[in-house]
């Protein structure tokens, strides 16, 4: 079905026309609309980086663009462009200088800014300081600043940590933000004093940036920040510019080491002077300009009788409290804010009391200011100055809310108020209190610790003499009152524990009390005092305990060693005097340790072979007790049955450390000497598994053989051992021992055995008791582990 055609006519359809033209308006404000946001944005990042420089207010910085505009004779989007690096938009074919180098020279204008003493930065730098100024207008305060200065440098310059320090009274320096640290590591360094070798110090003294890159050199040279300091390798500190009245110095740490760049060193001095504007505001002082108190408010503190001030808040940027300035103050309070200093009026709190900052008073007076409850601090000693002397003295402070301001009151403690406030310590520090009876008029008065001792609500009262047995245990209520019966009616004295229990468990207490009798001799009143002992005599109670479980293992072990040594002896027999073995004369020294109640387990053996040879071993089991005898006893069997059945010595060992490895401790090691003589041709063969070598004393000289390879029983698998050899002479002397004869905790163990070998040399006689000599020169003090001695001697030739 066709539609019908409706003719064109007024009234009959819409004016096509009349539409494009509607259309063609609405595009062009839409244009027109776009291009003013798009300027509009410039306009505003244009003023961020004029606020940033100088730390000025939007308008002001809105006015700034505008006479820079005029007197260039360009139109103000035009300045906002150069400032920011951007090149007007159709203009790119134009012949003119690089944005980033106009930027820079538009910058270096402003107010704030220094003038490029240095080559134009590079463009990716440029770049990069122009979107920092932007970022910067958003920091309300130096915190907010380090970390914004953080998150741009830390991805440009690889930077770790910000801290930002001011000069203060003093000549030291405060910490006003920081970044990338922790708040322990802020607090320890929040206050720098005024000492040489301050990085920051130095920067500031010398105007210029101070470059820490050799970590090594400048340790030795300045006092560096860090926890420890090695944390941050490379370090810059770099002054912020402003003249006299901008005494602030920003710190850039990297963790990593390195000189900084040219670039990096433009870079981070242009970052430091978009800064500057910032923290000229934030570090502006916040006094008002004019007195706002009226006359009358002057009066009346100047007719006050107490020791008044009345403080009005100094805000920073961030609308945090930083001070207090001194309206008015009565001539009673000059000695509590420094005596002599003049009128304090209109000066700051912190500037004539420093000592305030950061104390329960200071927090005080801002918890008053923010929530309008009246604070009253506890006493504290203040060293106050009349007529020329500076005597100690007790104040205490009140401070109360008027509107927008503090009224400071400080009370002066009279010495009756320091006595009872003494008694009050005393009290609570001896957990005692004391208590009065009238026995006449039957009342009683206690003070408020007696109330905490026993656990008694001070509203119900206190209680009579007479019905203080009451308050005992059941099984201490005799006693009890026997004692107060004693002092009731025979005015003797008493000095009674007794218990109590209560919501904190049973209470040991005690009672100290006399009586004070009237001219008759009949009691009238009682007073003494009620201390709680609990704390003590659980302390007593765990000592008891204590000492009777340490005896009882004293017992126990005393009855394990004297099991052990019986063991021992039967396992390891002496020799009563020197044996002939092989032609040799052997003589054998057992010492166990003095030390502790422990038995070792060290052990020899020295026996004849079938064959004619001798057999020698020393070793040591590592531990004490019935394990390491029972394991030196297994080992000493062990080894000696190897060899007997043909053996070799690196065999024998091998052996050992698998049946060490498979025993019952499987974690058990040992360390052992294996020696066989051949007295055919006077051969000393040897293997070793971890223990110190040899000592052989040949014509008056002293040598340790050398040790083949061979590592401790038990700590390996599948150890490597080896044999070494020694032909003897007539007259030589051969020392096997234990570590125990060369030992001296904490000395090396090369010291002690250059002792013994020093002392075998003064000692070479073959007499009878040699041996003994040189175990008493070697074991001067109380012996800490056990000793094993073999001592072989070739006899000389007739």
């Amino acid at each position: 079905m066709r539609e019908p055609i409706v003719p064109v006519g007024s009234g009959a359809a819409p004016d096509l026309m009349e539409l494009a033209r509607t259309v063609a308006r609405q595009r062009a404000e839409m244009d027109r609309l776009r291009e003013q946001a798009a300027a509009s944005a410039v306009v505003e990042r244009a003023k961020g980086v004029v606020m940033a420089l100088s730390g000025c207010s939007a308008d002001a910085a809105g006015e700034t663009l505008l006479q820079r505009a005029e007197a260039a004779r360009r139109t103000l989007l035009e300045e906002c462009r150069l400032i920011l690096g951007e090149p007007a938009p159709g203009r790119s074919d134009e012949p003119s200088a690089r944005p980033a180098e106009a930027a820079g020279d538009a910058v270096a204008g402003l107010p704030g800014a220094d003038p490029p003493a240095t080559p134009p930065a590079p463009d990716d730098v440029t770049d990069g300081l122009s979107r920092l100024a932007r970022a910067l207008v958003r920091a309300g305060s130096p915190q907010e600043l380090a970390r914004c200065l953080l998150d741009h440098l830390g991805q440009d310059l690889a930077a770790d940590s910000v801290m930002i320090y001011a000069r203060r009274d003093g000549g030291g320096l405060e910490l006003l933000g920081h970044a990338g640290i922790d708040e322990g590591l802020a607090s320890r360094w929040r206050r720098l004093p005024p000492f040489s070798g301050v990085a920051a110090l130095d920067a500031l003294e010398a105007g210029e940036p101070l470059w820490l890159e050799d970590f090594a050199e400048d340790s030795a040279r300045h006092l560096l920040i860090g926890d420890p300091p090695g944390r941050w390798r490379s370090r810059a500190w770099l002054p912020v510019p402003g003249g006299d009245a901008l005494e602030v110095c920003v710190g850039v740490l990297r963790g990593r080491s390195g000189p900084f760049t040219p670039r990096d060193r433009a870079h981070l001095r242009g970052a430091v002077r978009l800064c500057a504007g910032r923290l000229r505001a934030f570090t502006a002082p916040s006094v008002p300009a004019a007195d706002p108190l009226p006359d009358a408010v002057r009066a009346l503190f100047a007719a006050l009788p107490v020791a008044a001030m009345l403080l009005t808040p100094l805000r920073g940027p961030s609308g945090a409290t930083e001070d207090f300035l001194i309206g008015a103050v009565t001539a009673q309070a000059t000695a509590v804010l420094g005596g002599t200093g003049g009128d304090p009026a209109g000066r700051r709190l912190r500037e004539v009391r420093p000592d305030l900052a950061d104390t329960p008073v200071w927090r005080g007076f801002l918890d008053t200011l923010a929530g309008g409850e009246t604070y009253e601090s506890e006493p504290f000693a203040h060293q106050e100055t009349a007529d020329g002397v500076t005597e100690p003295a007790t104040y205490s402070a009140r401070a109360t809310r008027l509107e927008d301001a503090l009224v400071v009151t400080w009370v002066r403690r009279a010495s009756s108020d320091r006595q009872e406030q003494r008694l009050a310590d005393l009290q609570r520090l001896g957990n005692l209190g004391w208590a009065n009876w009238n026995l006449t008029t039957s009342e009683a008065s206690w003070s408020s610790q007696v109330f905490a001792i026993l656990g008694r609500d001070p509203a119900d009262g206190p209680v009579r003499l007479a019905d203080l047995p009451a308050l005992a245990v059941p099984e201490d209520r005799a006693a009890l009152s026997h004692a107060v019966g004693a002092l009731i009616h025979e005015a003797l004295p008493v000095d009674t524990p007794f218990r109590v229990r209560g919501t904190r468990g049973v209470r040991h207490l005690r009672l100290a009390a006399e009586a004070v009798a009237d001219l008759h001799g009949t009691p009238v009143e009682v007073h003494g005092f009620l201390q709680d002992l609990t704390a003590r005599r659980r302390a007593e109670l765990a000592l008891v305990e204590t000492e009777r479980a340490i005896l009882t293992q004293h017992d126990v072990l005393q009855a394990e060693r004297s099991l052990v040594a019986r063991l021992q002896n039967a396992l390891l027999p002496l020799p009563e005097r020197a044996v002939d073995l092989a032609g040799l004369r052997v003589e054998v020294a057992y010492l166990p340790a003095q030390a502790g109640i422990h038995v070792g387990g060290d052990w020899f053996s020295a026996i004849e072979l079938p064959d004619g040879d001798a057999l020698f071993v020393i070793g040591d089991v590592a531990g004490h007790g019935i394990g390491a005898v029972a394991t030196m006893a297994q080992l000493r069997f062990t080894a000696k049955g190897m060899v007997i059945t043909g053996s070799s010595l690196t065999g024998a060992l091998a052996r050992l450390n698998t049946l060490l490895l498979h025993s019952r401790d499987s974690h058990a090691t040992a360390t052992m000497v294996l020696a066989r003589y051949r007295p055919a041709d006077r051969r000393l063969l040897w293997a070793q598994a971890g223990h110190i070598p040899p000592l052989l004393l040949r014509d008056g000289a002293a040598t340790y053989l050398r040790r083949p390879s061979g590592m401790l029983l038990g700590g390996a698998t599948a150890p490597r051992f080896e044999e070494a050899e020694c032909r003897l002479e007539p007259g030589d002397r051969v020392l096997l021992y234990t570590d125990g004869l060369v030992e001296r905790p904490p000395e090396n163990i090369d010291v002690g055995l250059a002792r013994l070998a020093e002392a075998a040399a003064a000692r070479p006689g073959d007499a009878a008791g040699s041996l003994g000599t040189l175990l008493e020169a070697m074991l001067e003090d109380e012996r800490r582990d056990d000793v094993c001695v073999l001592d072989i001697r070739v006899p000389k030739e007739r």
